[in-house]
């Protein structure tokens, strides 16, 4: 599905700012949630999984705020308002009970809605998200790229983040390329990148998770949602090592990592991805 024949981008308005999202199919709701990283869109990542999904599922991919096709929420991270912006969606469109994947930074907001509102969602798929490293060092590569890129937005630097997201280099276009540059480069969007990726976002990060008082990964032995966790084994940005402790404590986890794949696993491994997905989610 191209940009071309993309569903309309419907708009539904919040307490916090209007909401955008793309809607295909009919059937039980499932809710798409995008990543993070230099012009990144909900469509990016999933438009080209709709027509596979859309036939079974009333298919939703939300733009969050903040990445500049919603409004920006205001909070001070964007992964706050990422997580208001799922509540908001649901309970806007009425919503009670969904089938959700997440993407990376989506994995991570949609672990986190389905810990605090177990009951509304059935069941939840992530791509390269959630755990944490055991071998590998912390931050990975892709991530130092993405740092690397919003403290000083150039083009090479963007190529380079682009680069360490992928296992197969020709995926990197002059197309993909423009595209991210446009949207990564707007102020307001490289700014919510900056709260995120930063180096000051990054310290703040590793100091939080030092001190935290529970990791957030021992918090997966409470997550009794039916959970599909699927990674690239060639991941530069999470690594797939992180998949090993949610093995060990998801109650009702299982795990599909797929050869030749950097991180957009969704994207890279297409076909095989969509199979696993929808076998899963329709069991």
């Amino acid at each position: 599905m191209t940009a071309e024949s993309a569903p309309e981008l419907r708009e539904l308005p919040t307490e916090h700012g209007v909401l955008r999202y793309r809607e295909s199919g009919d059937g039980p709701p499932l809710v798409l949630l995008h990543g993070s990283g230099p012009g990144v869109t909900g469509w990016r990542n999933f438009g080209a999984n709709l027509p596979t999904f859309a036939p079974h599922y009333r298919t939703i991919v939300l733009e969050f705020p903040g990445f500049g096709v919603s409004d920006d929420f205001g909070a001070a991270h964007p992964m706050q308002s990422a997580g208001a912006a799922v509540r908001a969606l649901l309970d806007g469109l009425s919503l009670d009970r969904v089938r959700m994947v997440g993407n990376s930074m989506g994995g991570f907001v949609a672990t986190d809605f389905a810990l605090s509102s177990p009951e509304r969602v059935e069941r939840l798929v992530t791509i390269g998200g959630i755990g944490t490293p055991i071998f590998s060092s912390q931050p990975g590569e892709g991530i130092v790229r993405l740092s690397e890129f919003v403290e000083n937005p150039t083009r090479d630097a963007l190529v380079a983040w682009l680069r360490s997201m992928v296992y197969d280099q020709s995926m990197v276009t002059e197309q993909l390329i423009e595209e991210r540059w446009a949207q990564a480069t707007d102020p307001a969007t490289l700014e919510n990148s900056r709260r995120m990726y930063g180096a000051a976002a990054l310290t703040a990060m590793a100091a939080a998770a030092r001190n935290a008082e529970t990791p957030a990964w021992a918090k997966l032995r409470h997550l009794t949602t039916p959970t599909l966790i699927t990674w690239g084994r060639d991941d530069r940005v999470s690594p797939v090592d992180m998949s090993l402790l949610p093995m060990r404590t998801l109650p009702k986890g299982e795990i599909h990592i797929f050869p030749n794949c950097g991180h957009w696993v969704m994207i890279e491994q297409k076909a095989a991805w969509e199979a696993t997905v929808l076998a899963f989610l329709a069991r």
